[in-house]
């Protein structure tokens, strides 16, 4: 299945995708340059970018941990970057109260792995005819993200992807599985790789989710050379150490456009022996 976003089409035969941005809006100086560098980087190696960032984090390992700017402020932001770059944009939702709204300024509406049950949530994602990104429950098998599809297929909307970012292997610890990327994709979704949130270690530093950006790029060649991807997740900031949410696991802007390289020639190679 091809999933329509913005300009582009999003599926395994077509230029491989890549969801990029900082986890979360810290201030629009940040998003904006951000957003120009992967944008002239996409231009560049030929890749179709969704520029990502959450206007809200509303999962926090303590209540200490920022959870974003106010709501219209972050949005605005948001909307700034889809007008002055003419990209498409992701966030998360978190309530189906917030959709109407945040669906005039994203192209596609994701839903958070701990809400991808939410009957209600994903019912008005499906509603707003907006592209739809399931990510995977921590908790779940992979055969089952065809039930949270089917929520959405059953208003009528079949833009959805389905995004993989590890399963609880327990004691603050992910484990990637590749089988079930290769499960979903029978599903007849696009499949996307989530390479930064599959690394998290998470409640690891007590107060806050660890996490292991070393075998970033490992796990996201392994996951392409499975055949199934028809896109990548990676949060990026200009400087990870600094970040207000998800610091040990986002890649450095700076390190971006050598694994970009790397990840685009791989994806070449598979897409030739599929």
């Amino acid at each position: 299945m091809k999933v329509k976003i913005g300009k582009f089409t999003v599926a395994e035969d077509q230029p491989l995708t890549i969801i990029s941005g900082p986890c979360v809006i810290e201030n629009e100086k940040m998003i904006m340059h951000t957003a120009e560098t992967i944008k002239r980087l996409a231009e560049k190696f030929h890749f179709q970018f969704i520029f990502k960032s959450s206007y809200r984090k509303a999962n926090r390992t303590s209540m200490d941990g920022f959870t974003g700017l106010a709501f219209e402020e972050a949005l605005g932001v948001l909307e700034k970057v889809r007008r002055e770059l003419d990209v498409p944009i992701l966030t998360d939702v978190h309530s189906e109260l917030e959709i109407p709204v945040v669906a005039q300024v994203v192209d596609v509406l994701q839903i958070p792995a701990f809400l991808c049950r939410q009957t209600d949530l994903l019912l008005a994602a499906g509603r707003s005819r907006k592209a739809v990104n399931i990510k995977k429950g921590q908790f779940l098998a992979p055969e089952d993200m065809a039930q949270a599809a089917r929520k959405v297929s059953s208003t009528g909307n079949e833009n959805i992807l389905l995004t993989e970012r590890g399963t609880t292997f327990g004691y603050h610890n992910l484990v990637v599985d590749m089988r079930g990327l290769v499960i979903m994709h029978r599903l007849g979704y696009p499949v996307i790789y989530d390479a930064t949130h599959s690394l998290q270690l998470p409640g690891g530093l007590g107060t806050a989710s660890g996490g292991q950006p070393e075998f970033i790029l490992p796990l996201a060649r392994a996951a392409l050379a499975t055949g199934a991807l028809s896109g990548l997740f990676m949060e990026v900031h200009p400087d990870p150490a600094k970040a207000l949410s998800d610091a040990a696991t986002q890649l450095s802007l700076s390190a971006f456009p050598a694994a970009v390289s790397q990840l685009l020639e791989l994806h070449t190679v598979v897409s030739k022996i599929k």
